[in-house]
């Protein structure tokens, strides 16, 4: 995200459209922007993480020049729609980056209409820490300065330094220097697996682990954060019960050797999260499900 905030030409009077809930690695790069005159605003939600086009168009202005969103919310697991914001944005010629680190190894991310795009590999991709994707729609090239400069992005042959900064074609300017070799070689054969099982196939065992989840935690009297159910859902599954040690439920739970995660909203509400993944079981859920019945 700094890459794209860093690289794109900024004017005094712009402005960057996004959504103070998302994770913040997806909001800092922008609001940093604030110190060369671009004005930052936020989408107002009637729940956290429901961010519909209708939405996004009600708070668009006249100086809207980029729209950065996360493809799902990292707390509450909702997803956009990412073709209809997309094909928005790209009829009022508005930028659109998208954080896809919760979608990508999990559901379909079309970039057709998504100009920048990032996503770590150590989420649902199930690859290395340390690697992930940059995505920049070829016609930005030109636009998108790269803001790290090595001798691998800049034309440099044989290795002498030349006079004038010519960058390399292609996505090769974007990456100035020695890569991650060990972390390509991990990330590429999670890709290769993913692409053998077919990521529809994937989404719709998510989706099925969800259903089997939910109804069960709310047996329990636990509230979900919305959404449930499709189409916006995820596999990302937040939930809470008033008055209940969701600190201790976690420690309980990592002590038994299931691993959620304790989260908190920006009221400082704190929930428990479950994201199992395709290789989880209905049998695995309904053993986490015992240890909260026993705690």
């Amino acid at each position: 995200m700094s890459l794209f905030a860093n690289g794109i030409p900024w004017n005094p009077g712009d402005e960057v459209l996004c959504y103070l809930d998302d994770y913040p690695a997806n909001v800092y790069p922008w609001k940093n922007l604030e110190r060369q005159g671009v004005t930052i605003r936020y989408i107002e939600t009637p729940a956290l993480g429901q961010i519909t086009p209708e939405l996004v168009e009600q708070h668009l202005s006249a100086k809207t020049r980029l729209v950065a969103l996360a493809s799902c919310n990292f707390l509450s697991g909702c997803r956009i729609d990412i073709d209809a914001i997309g094909r928005l944005l790209r009829g009022r010629g508005v930028l659109f980056s998208l954080d896809a680190i919760q979608t990508i190894g999990a559901f379909e991310t079309d970039v057709t209409h998504v100009d920048f795009l990032s996503a770590d590999a150590h989420k649902w991709m199930l690859g290395p820490m340390a690697i992930g994707i940059v995505y920049v729609k070829e016609e930005h090239f030109e636009m998108l300065r790269p803001s790290l400069l090595g001798a691998w992005n800049i034309k440099s042959p044989n290795f002498i330094t030349q006079r004038e900064i010519e960058f390399e074609p292609g996505a090769r300017r974007y990456e100035p220097g020695v890569l991650n070799a060990a972390g390509i070689y991990g990330m590429k054969a999670a890709l290769d697996m993913f692409l053998e099982l077919g990521i529809p196939n994937l989404s719709r065992r998510l989706l099925d682990l969800k259903a089997h989840l939910v109804p069960r935690l709310r047996e329990l009297g636990f509230d979900i954060l919305e959404p449930a159910e499709p189409p916006h859902a995820s596999a990302i599954t937040t939930f809470r019960k008033d008055g209940a040690d969701h600190a201790g439920l976690f420690a309980h739970l990592a002590t038994h050797g299931v691993v959620a995660s304790h989260r908190f909203d920006r009221a400082g509400t704190d929930y428990l999260r479950f994201s199992p993944h395709f290789y989880n079981t209905g049998d695995e859920l309904d053993r986490a499900l015992d240890f909260i019945k026993k705690f």
